[in-house]
């Protein structure tokens, strides 16, 4: 278990490591197509592995089945909203920063936009662990892992996303490196965090799973996509977030 908690982080890490190979600018194609990667592995996830286990494990509730599923989704937008409006950061290629007036630096506001988005990912694996360790025969360990595997292959480019413009923004390339890893600690940390919570709380599972989704779901809608299909070349975007959705939904059922 502790394995498949982590590996998102070591995705993170590994995308982080970007910085000492690259220019300090990414180029704007490039990020378009990470960006729409990254998209499209978490809206796989969300549906995958997340909702429709969030339905089949409300089957009791016959055609109402759908409703944990759809108030956890609502819950975890209105959620990351919050976070939102609550802490200061600064998404990739904008100049005006999102949440309360801050005296903080650009390279840290484009940090904290990376690590907020990092909190739904921790509690999505958090969650699936969470089902498979109160032996749901609808989560299995392997489609566990799948989706901490999704979830570290679309890591990999966003490490990159945030250790580069980072290091464009002054820092050198081994803090760059150093911030860009440590981004991703929230998420070992939300997944410990959400499976200690499933323990008091595991008749809240289909919500927990689908909490997660909504979570995911809004960072996809409010930063990947607008980054992947901003300016000219949109297709490219498009293109690279069928390819993430169609590996982690491959991922998932090949695995799971």
């Amino acid at each position: 278990m502790w394995l498949g908690i982590m590996i998102p982080f070591i995705g993170t890490t590994l995308g982080a490591a970007c910085v000492f190979f690259m220019q300090k600018a990414m180029n704007i194609t490039l990020q378009k197509i990470l960006s729409g990667f990254a998209a499209g592995v978490m809206v796989a996830a969300s549906v995958w592995s997340l909702l429709i286990p969030s339905m089949d494990m409300a089957g009791n509730l016959g055609k109402l089945a759908f409703l944990p599923a759809a108030a956890g989704m609502m819950f975890g937008i209105a959620f990351l909203l919050f976070l939102d409006r609550l802490i200061p950061h600064l998404h990739v290629n904008e100049e005006k920063p999102e949440g309360p007036k801050t005296s903080l630096k650009k390279s840290s506001m484009l940090i904290l936009a990376v690590t907020l988005h990092n909190i739904p990912e921790g509690m999505a694996v958090g969650a699936v662990f969470a089902g498979m360790l109160a032996d749901s025969e609808l989560i299995t360990v392997m489609g566990a892992f799948a989706l901490s595997i999704g979830i570290a292959i679309q890591n990999l480019p966003e490490g990159a996303i945030i250790s580069m413009p980072v290091c464009a923004a002054g820092l050198s390339k081994k803090k760059a490196f150093m911030y860009g890893m440590l981004s991703g600690v929230v998420e070992p940390a939300g997944a410990v965090l959400t499976i200690w919570l499933s323990g008091f709380l595991i008749p809240l599972l289909p919500y927990l799973l689908s909490f997660a989704a909504g979570a995911m779901i809004y960072v996809v809608v409010e930063e990947l996509i607008p980054e992947a299909v901003e300016g000219e070349h949109t297709n490219i975007g498009t293109i690279s977030f069928a390819v993430g959705f169609v590996l982690m939904m491959a991922l998932d059922v090949a695995l799971g």
